[in-house]
């Protein structure tokens, strides 16, 4: 299948001018509009990205009040759109005056068509820029389900997917990763892409309450039920009814709230600490741990029945030294979003941080790198930040191991090296299991000295 062409729309009244333009420009799906109101009609219908517009339209084809009140409507109605400005020549005051109404550039006639391509596609490109950037803040502004996870790693994309998947079912999921790797984050998509996306989403983390607080915050209790309990108290899955309940650090659940706990998963009924009646609860459950509880399971520090219950879906959230490309591109959409907040104006990572981010193994994922981040916006000097300003350990930055050339040619020498030693030395057979002729074989066997 054919790949699709970006669509280009020129406003030219010149049926001669439009045929030229066509002929020249056919690596675009070159759409004209001959006047402003057919203009704006084809704007709605395609949405082009970029648009060139000649200032004398009908009905002033000699003069330039129509094209102008042109433009002005192409920027009211799409922004984000590229309009170059095509002028005659020496009309330098229309050229400015068009560019601070909002076009992009602009272009002076006669023109000539390759230099004219460039400028298209240098908007083209421009706007493709600013498209990504978008995508890139509505996710950090949680205008996503899986609002603030940037990723590029294929694995993480494929983990994404994942939960797509399991948020409309009403499996329990387990979700299993190291601290840091966001694994709230992805809980709370699971909430937000499910149907029970309208009720509460109830977060504890069974960690940080104490063992004797813990039940009475799970479950709840009656008035009187203890020493303080003046009141009835309904626990966080009582609360819950109806949404979801995240569980984090599942794996420190005290071994005297396991079998409570597995008793709920099995019935769906609680019972209130000093109560007597059951409570029916329609609730979805996600759980979240740090810890091998396949390891808990064998010291006996957590219930085989128990995890069985809980691990009906298993995710396994990869951590960020994993994750190929991700540290860095995690680096600049902090630095961007901290330097905004702190008033910091432009500020760029130098290249010794970004292989010093490239090395460090970030044991605290992607909490440490934000943590790290954050501190040296806020501490470097200039408008530069380097590897000293984010506490991290200068290293050579190879930065021929990105060159694709390089990359390349080493990956043939291996492969080479492999077959020949395989074949015993049989040009003919190496060629074949290759799948390049052999005197192409004999170029690379002198090219890389394997002779």
């Amino acid at each position: 299948m054919a790949e699709e062409r970006p669509t280009l729309m020129m406003v030219e009244d010149d049926i001669g001018l439009q045929k030229q333009m066509r002929w020249s420009f056919d690596r675009y799906n070159v759409i004209f509009a001959q006047d402003r109101e057919s203009a704006l009609a084809l704007l709605r219908r395609h949405e082009p990205v970029v648009v060139t517009l000649d200032l004398g339209l009908p009905p002033d084809p000699d003069g330039t009040s129509e094209g102008f009140a042109t433009l002005e409507q192409i920027v009211a109605l799409a922004p984000d759109t590229k309009v170059i400005v095509l002028t005659g020549q020496n009309d330098r005051g229309n050229a400015l005056k068009a560019v601070g109404s909002g076009a992009y550039d602009f272009f002076a006639k006669p023109f000539e068509a390759d230099i004219l391509g460039l400028v298209i596609d240098r908007a083209f490109r421009l706007a493709d820029l600013e498209r990504e950037n978008r995508l890139l803040q509505q996710r950090q502004a949680g205008d996503t389900p899986l609002d603030g996870l940037l990723t590029r790693d294929p694995g993480m994309q494929k983990l994404c997917r994942q939960i797509e998947k399991l948020a409309p079912t009403t499996a329990t999921v387990l979700l299993n990763g190291e601290s840091g790797t966001g694994k709230e984050l992805f809980a709370r998509a699971l909430h937000q892409l499910s149907p029970r996306k309208d009720k509460r989403f109830v977060a504890i983390n069974c960690a940080a309450i104490p063992e004797t607080l813990l039940e009475s915050e799970l479950f709840g209790h009656e008035k009187g039920a203890f020493t303080g309990a003046v009141k009835q108290t309904p626990g966080k899955i009582e609360v819950a009814d109806g949404g979801t309940l995240f569980l984090d650090e599942i794996g420190d659940l005290p071994q005297s709230l396991q079998a409570k706990l597995l008793r709920f998963l099995q019935e769906r009924v609680i019972e209130r600490i000093g109560g007597r009646s059951e409570i029916p609860v329609d609730v979805r459950v996600i759980c979240a741990t740090h810890r091998n509880l396949r390891e808990r399971i064998a010291e006996g520090a957590f219930r085989e029945d128990l995890f069985y219950r809980l691990a009906e879906m298993i995710v396994a959230i990869p951590p960020l030294r994993e994750r190929t490309g991700d540290a860095t591109l995690l680096a600049h959409a902090f630095v961007q979003r901290f330097a905004q907040q702190n008033g910091r104006g432009k500020l760029t990572l130098r290249d010794d941080a970004l292989a010093a981010i490239e090395h460090h193994p970030w044991p605290g994922n992607v909490r440490e790198l934000e943590n790290c981040i954050k501190r040296a916006v806020i501490m470097a000097d200039g408008s530069t930040i380097g590897a000293e300003d984010l506490g991290l350990q200068a290293v050579d930055d190879d930065t021929a191991a990105l060159n694709l050339r390089v990359v390349r040619d080493e990956c043939e020498k291996q492969a080479v090296i492999k077959v020949m030693s395989r074949v015993e030395g049989n040009v003919a057979r190496a060629a074949e299991l290759l799948g390049v002729s052999r005197p192409t074989l004999y170029d690379m066997l002198n090219r890389f000295g394997l002779r």
